[in-house]
């Protein structure tokens, strides 16, 4: 799956969760849109870590806010 922007993701998962509530689904249908929204949400969860860890960087040194190089780990 390609990499999505946070609210498109966010936009996509309620669209799943709207069809998957409906019930008009089959079983197979609905696992495949399960394991899709399961996907989106990790990503978008990979997406808040990076943010916050590049929040977390910003370091206060001497009454300034000073930014660091962040590098995600893979």
């Amino acid at each position: 799956m390609k990499e999505v922007k946070f609210e498109e993701a966010m936009k996509q998962l309620e669209t799943i969760a709207t069809e998957l509530e409906k019930g008009d689904l089959n079983l197979e249908e609905s696992v495949a849109k399960f394991e899709e929204g399961m996907e989106l949400s990790k990503q978008c969860n990979e997406i808040i870590e990076k943010a916050e860890k590049k929040i977390t960087i910003l370091l206060q040194k001497e009454g300034k806010i000073e930014e660091e190089n962040f590098v995600a780990e893979e």
